[in-house]
């Protein structure tokens, strides 16, 4: 199979032209794609610390370094929950707020963009795929844990 006609190659080459765009819009902003991930996912009644990594694909490590830099930058801050004090959210400042419209609104202009070029069905059937494509890896990442044990 030539590898150009593989779902990953697809995948990969999409994601990453997708990431080098939003990189590029982000850095008009100051900030970078993560950043600006982050920032989209962070909702006003703040998120738990654990939950972005899993949301963002990132390792926790990772997502520490990148929550650092963001409350140096003063777009977000950090509470323990009132109910579970060993659980620590994360919400934005203002800024963080101001700055994460500006990142909404570039992703709704390119998805609004996108679907005129893009008729329901076909967008319909890309989601199917997508989902299909994620339980396939979901049942490769269970069987290989399975297997380790």
């Amino acid at each position: 199979m030539n590898i150009e006609q593989t779902v990953d190659f697809h995948l990969r080459s999409t994601l990453f032209a997708m990431r080098r765009m939003y990189n590029q819009l982000a850095a008009q902003n100051g900030i970078t794609q993560g950043i600006g991930y982050a920032l989209i996912n962070i909702g006003k009644e703040g998120i738990p610390a654990t939950k972005i990594a899993p949301i963002m694909g990132m390792t926790f490590s990772s997502l520490s370094r990148l929550l650092k830099n963001m409350e140096k930058d003063g777009l977000i801050y950090r509470e323990h929950d009132q109910k579970d004090k060993r659980v620590v959210r994360i919400f934005l400042t203002n800024k963080g707020f101001e700055l994460r419209e500006k990142v909404k609104e570039v992703v709704v202009n390119f998805n609004k963009n996108l679907l005129q070029k893009i008729n329901p069905e076909n967008m319909e059937a890309f989601i199917k795929v997508n989902n299909a494509i994620k339980e396939q890896v979901k049942e490769v990442v269970e069987e290989h844990q399975n297997n380790g044990k």
